[in-house]
Formats: structure tokens, sequence, C-alpha cells
């Protein structure tokens, strides 16, 4: 150490840790564990406990001696079954090579932004929108630049809007269909006219496709972008965590471009080693298993939708009818209340909890997200919670 050094800097923390801001979605999780009592509608995953059927195939493969180091971006096996699960699915069919399984999504995601991000590059984000990837971006080096998804256009992102946002340093499209917390899924014909924009603009597209298969309207048109054109620079992301109820097991995967997909699973060395290999065989029957309880799970989020749609409008609540996912967008624009101001009050009083918007960027300042993950009883009961404080608090402001 300098001499001249001050020694309280030598041991600070980098700027990129003190900058970081902590999710509040987490500060209502940790306040509502206060409350036992509380109704959970924050809460961004599956009420269910995985499948019997996957959770003994982790259990024989760890008796058989799969708890070991894996390859950095997956087990041969595990990949095999991802190209067949995406040509099913998602209607086009990768090289084995350009499969890169990860921890989970984020990670994924971590890892692509790291790949193509220098200090100052752009990343076109929704809002509402998933609310990890500005802190993601920001982190990396990268700034955020959002495009409104605005509830008369259902949420909807705008070709011509995006088009106009795009700069010289504009390197990436952050697209989520079905969207996390909208619910909106994106038609095909829009997910071709926005590719053509950024397809001649040279920006890549990060396609978040988590809840592929949690579309809760039967025949609802649905397209997966790297399918239009595999020639295309599109880098398709999926988990394991939604659709098979396996949040904590922490399997993603992401399909990319040759090239790109060996830097993944070069990055992954230094940030995990690998995948855990007991959660990748779990996820291998998760594929291979039966579809009756993944079907179970899909069912009842969407008889949860609609009676909470049927309950919301019953109350005289505005929001959004989601397609997919399992999030619903209440507008609280009436209770004249910020969404976190008007949440953290909401579970003091109301004893329910629910997601505030801001949460999910700029986009999200007059609406709250609630959980379709949980008994129908309780959505209904956090809904009438919900309304009686809206009209609680419009009478403190009248």
């Amino acid at each position: 150490m300098s001499p001249d050094t001050d020694p309280k800097e030598s041991f600070a923390f980098s700027h990129r840790a003190r900058d970081l801001r902590r999710s509040t979605i987490r500060v209502l999780f940790d306040a509502a564990d206060q409350n036992p009592d509380a109704i959970r509608l924050e809460v961004g995953e599956p009420s269910f406990t995985t499948p019997q059927h996957i959770i003994d195939a982790a259990s024989s493969a760890a008796a058989a001696g799969y708890t070991h180091y894996g390859p950095n971006g997956g087990l041969t096996s595990l990949r095999e079954l991802l190209v067949d699960k995406i040509q099913k699915v998602n209607g086009f069919k990768p090289a084995f090579d350009q499969v890169v399984v990860t921890p989970g999504a984020m990670n994924g995601l971590y890892s692509i932004y790291a790949a193509l991000l220098n200090p100052g590059d752009e990343v076109l984000l929704p809002t509402p929108g998933f609310p990890n990837m500005d802190e993601t971006v920001r982190l990396l080096g990268g700034r955020p630049v959002f495009y409104e998804l605005e509830r008369h256009n259902g949420y909807l992102p705008d070709p011509d809007r995006i088009a106009s946002l795009v700069t010289p340093r504009t390197k990436a499209l952050f697209l989520n269909t079905p969207n996390n917390p909208t619910g909106a899924v994106i038609p095909p014909e829009r997910i071709e006219a926005i590719l053509s924009v950024t397809s001649e603009r040279g920006v890549w597209v990060i396609s978040d496709e988590v809840y592929d298969q949690l579309i809760l309207d039967d025949g609802l048109p649905y397209l997966s972008p790297g399918s239009v054109d595999t020639s295309m620079p599109i880098i398709s992301v999926y988990s394991f965590s939604k659709v098979y109820s396996m949040t904590g097991w922490r399997v993603g995967y992401l399909v990319a471009p040759p090239a790109l997909a060996q830097i993944l699973r070069t990055l992954q060395e230094p940030q995990v080693s690998c995948p855990s290999t007991i959660s990748q065989k779990a996820a291998e029957a998760a594929l291979t298993g039966p579809r009756e309880p993944i079907e179970a799970m899909r069912s009842a989020y969407v008889r949860n939708r609609d009676s909470a749609w049927t309950r919301l409008l019953e109350l005289g609540l505005e929001g959004f009818r989601t397609q997919g996912t399992f999030y619903m967008l209440v507008d609280i624009a009436k209770s004249g209340l910020a969404p976190l101001d008007f949440s953290l009050r909401l579970l003091e009083e109301g004893g329910v909890a629910v997601a505030p918007g801001e949460v999910f960027g700029p986009g999200g300042d007059e609406v709250v997200r609630i959980s379709l993950a949980n008994d129908r009883e309780n959505i209904e009961l956090g809904l009438d919670a919900l309304s009686s404080f809206i009209e609680k608090a419009q009478s403190q402001t009248s």
C-alpha cells in the first residue's frame, strides 16, 4: 500500500457493487416473511413441488455417481434431448454445438451480456419487463434503454418505436414472450416485424422464452424468434424453472450461433465451472418423463387466471388478462400511491403481499403484479383486500 493511499479507500468495495440496486420484490419478500399469515402473491415462482419422477431421477443419479464436475456447457445426454425439445416446441432444430446448459437462465443471461457488451453499449429493454435485466446490463458496463409496452396496445412491443431507439451504440434487443410481468404473448407477425428492424440495423436479439410452455389460451399463435431465420443473430434463452416447477434446481439453456455458444461455454468456467450434474439428470427426466404432472400445473394456472380475471372485473378493478405465464398486472392508479408505497401498506394493513410495479422499470409506475401460483381462494381474497385498500386510499386523499 502506498503511504499516500487512504486506508479506508483501499478496503472499499467496488463502484459496481456499491451502485447495485436491490430488487424491491425482495424488499416485499423480506417484509412478508415477518407476517406468517400474509397472503403471498408477490413470489415469481410456481407453487407446486417439483414432480416426483423428476425428484426420483435426481436421487438415482446421485446414487449412481453423478456427483462430479461435468462439461462447462452441459452433459451431452441433456444437450441431445434439448435439440429435440427445441425442434418440437420452438419450431427449429439447432446444431448440437449451439446448445449451452447453464445454472439457471439468469446465469445464462449474465454470460450473454458479458460476451456481448463493451462499456457504453446500449441494450433495448421492455418496460414493464423482467426485473433483473437493467441491473445486469449496468453491472456489465452497458446502458439500459427502455421501450415501453402500453396496456391499450396489449402490452406489445412496437417495431417502429424500437427502430427509433436504435443508435450506433445499440448492441442488443431483449424480447420476452410470454412476458413477465404482463403475461402478453407477442403475435407472430409482430415478431417478424421486430426481427426485420434488428436485422437491418445489425442488432442482436436476446429472446427470453422461459415461459414457452405456459401459454394459457389454447390455440393462441406462438412464434419462437429463433425459428424465423436461423442465420439471424438471435440468442434463445430457456429454463426448466417455471414450466417444470424446478426453480431451486437451477437449470437453464441457451441456443446461440456456434462461435458465441463456444464463448458462452468458456465463460462458465470462471463463473461456476459447470451446471450441477445431478440437476441436469433431473432435467433429463423432466424432458423424457410423463407429461401429465406438467399439464396439470398449467391447467391449474389457467383456472386461477380465469377465476382471478372474473373476480377482478366483479370488483371494478382494471388490469390485463394474462395470456401466458402465471402473473397478472392490476392497475392501482386510483389509489394515488406509488406502487412500492401501495404494496408496503397493503401488506401492513391488508395482509397481502404483491410485487410493486417499479421493479419492472418505468413502465410499471401504476401497477402491481400478482402471482397466480397460489390457491384460488387466496388469490380472490388478495384481490378483495387490494380493492378495499384502493377505496381506503382514495377516501384518504379525497
